[in-house]
């Protein structure tokens, strides 16, 4: 990416960002926590910070979600560089406002262990879209081996820490299986 190519991709995503934004503002999403603290993260997913402060577990979900962009749009071989970019950027974004739509919503609370999930804050959708970038640029520098090692770390570790992970949040949101939430739900401290 040449210095205007880099400059004009900037541009694009923080457009595509503040459309979001404005989106989510539009859909009544809060800016932050209601609990109002400035702490940055909520580590414990079973409580109603979670997706309401920047950063919580599921913020390495949003990473591998860049690097699985990255790799289904490194197969559009003929697509500039930046312009990917900005797809991986407009795709998150497009998946913040739907998260946070009653659909999504409804959909988590029944089928899932987010039972007090009520959508995110605005400031942890920015966080996510960041996290995802994140994990573009990640995977954008190292060999491909090195990211598949990377998201298997990250899924297990989350599996491990939280008994939730990318893969099993797809399932449960997709096709929810009892026996996957009542294991999920058996973590409960």
């Amino acid at each position: 990416m040449n210095a205007n190519q880099r400059t004009r991709c900037v541009a694009w995503i923080v457009g595509v960002t503040v459309v979001m934004v404005t989106i989510l503002r539009a859909m009544r999403r809060t800016w932050w926590c209601a609990c109002g603290r400035p702490v940055p993260w909520a580590w414990d997913i079973w409580t109603s910070h979670a997706s309401q402060h920047l950063i919580d577990p599921y913020f390495f979900s949003h990473v591998l979600h860049g690097l699985i962009f990255f790799a289904a749009l490194n197969l559009l071989t003929k697509v500039p560089t930046h312009v990917k970019w900005i797809l991986a950027t407009v795709i998150e974004a497009g998946w913040e406002i739907l998260e946070n739509s009653p659909i999504i919503i409804n959909r988590y609370r029944e089928g899932t262990i987010s039972l007090d999930y009520f959508g995110d804050s605005i400031a942890n959708s920015i966080f996510d879209v960041i996290a995802c970038l994140l994990g573009y640029a990640f995977a954008s520098r190292v060999r491909p081996l090195t990211a598949i090692a990377f998201f298997l770390v990250v899924e297990l570790v989350l599996l491990v820490t939280i008994r939730d992970c990318l893969t099993l949040n797809v399932i449960m949101l997709v096709s929810p299986v009892e026996a996957i939430k009542e294991w999920q739900s058996a973590g409960v401290s």
